[in-house]
């Protein structure tokens, strides 16, 4: 149950942090360009990589960090990292084209399925 709770905890300390960090930025650089997405998206990729590396090294650390940490702030903050590092896993284990064929599909398959569902609510709009 407790691992639930930090997960919770870490999910709603993300959402905040991601609404609150959006839409600062996209309200001081304006939103032709999505600054705040992408300053997230890189934020993410940056805390979600110190904190599985650091925690993974650090056996005096209680395991519940990672729900708190990568798991629930990183995972309402931004899915964005997990993605990455899914794929930086892959390379560092040897496998280039699962990394590869997970980064193309992902962004071809995940842009193509924004798309179809773009045009599905517009149909039954």
């Amino acid at each position: 149950m407790q691992k639930y709770i930090l997960i919770a905890m870490g999910g709603a300390a993300g959402s905040i942090a991601r609404y609150w960090l959006g839409s600062t930025i996209s309200g001081r650089m304006g939103t032709k360009f999505p600054y705040g997405t992408f300053v997230i998206n890189m934020s993410a990729c940056l805390i979600i990589g110190f904190s599985l590396t650091y925690l993974g090294r650090r056996i005096d650390f209680n395991p519940a960090w990672r729900f708190l940490i990568p798991i629930g702030f990183v995972g309402a903050y931004s899915t964005f990292s997990t993605y990455e590092w899914e794929t930086l896993s892959s390379m560092r284990a040897g496998g280039f084209l699962i990394a590869a064929l997970y980064a193309a599909g992902s962004l071809l398959l995940g842009l193509l399925a924004v798309w179809g569902g773009s045009l599905l609510a517009e149909v039954l709009s």
